[in-house]
Formats: C-alpha cells, sequence, structure tokens
C-alpha cells in the first residue's frame, strides 16, 4: 500500500498519526459492533441467523477489545509489540470469520452477506495499521 493512499485514508502524512487513527477507527468500529451484539443479540441473531448466545458473547469480546484498541489508540506513542497483536487478532477475527462461515454457522441470507463483509472491515483494519506501523517504523 502507497505511502500517498495511507496519507488520503487518514488525511495526515505523520506514519504516527495514521496509526493512531486506524487504531482508533478500529476500535470505533468494534465497539459499537460489540454494542449492537450484545444489546440486540436477540434480534440480531434471528436477522442473521447465528445463536443469539453466541452474538452476546461475541458483543461483550468486542466491547472490551474495543476498548483495549481505544486505550493503545490513545497513547502518544503506541508499543510496536502491542499493534502488531491487534494486527494478528483482526487477521485471526478475518480469517475464523470465514471459516465458521463455511463450517460452522448456518446463517441466513442477510448472514451470508454480513459475515464476509465483516471480515473485509477487520481485515482491512489488519492492512492499515500494519502497513501504518511499518512506515512509523521506517521513519523512527
Amino acid at each position: 500500500m502507497s505511502q500517498a493512499l495511507l496519507a488520503g485514508l487518514s488525511r495526515t502524512t505523520e506514519p504516527r498519526a495514521m496509526l493512531r487513527r486506524f487504531l482508533a477507527l478500529d476500535a470505533v468500529v468494534t465497539g459499537a459492533n460489540g454494542l449492537a451484539y450484545a444489546a440486540a443479540s436477540g434480534p440480531l441473531g434471528r436477522l442473521l441467523g447465528v445463536d443469539a448466545t453466541l452474538l452476546l458473547a461475541l458483543g461483550v469480546f468486542l466491547l472490551a477489545y474495543a476498548a483495549a484498541v481505544a486505550a493503545l489508540a490513545s497513547r502518544r506513542r503506541p508499543p510496536a509489540a502491542a499493534v502488531t497483536a491487534v494486527v494478528d487478532v483482526n487477521a485471526v477475527w478475518a480469517a475464523l470469520s470465514l471459516v465458521a462461515l463455511v463450517a460452522w454457522l448456518e446463517p441466513s441470507t442477510a448472514g451470508t452477506v454480513w459475515i464476509p463483509v465483516q471480515a473485509a472491515t477487520v481485515a482491512g483494519f489488519a492492512v492499515l495499521q500494519w502497513t501504518s506501523l511499518r512506515a512509523w517504523g521506517a521513519g523512527r
């Protein structure tokens, strides 16, 4: 991914600011998703064709994860190891979402659309964060 594309997406040319913004955006999106899963697990479970108890558990996990990512984004100099852990968790989440879609879940049509869309979004965050981390490391 080019530095110009990252700068355009993050609206800054400073790699550390890019990284913090992508972490913050991840925290907001993940937190909103977690809140929806936790607060409306029954209706969303019916809509997506996914067990409401599973959605509730995922929602609670996502809320805690979003808080951790937000705390990392708020740091002036996010530690590279912690950012790498976020990238790894995001990559695993995206992969497991697709595996679950094929191997374990029997979602509705809405779920069959939603699961790959959210997996692609999370994978996109991983790419943006990893690329920003590398750009920041190269500039230090």
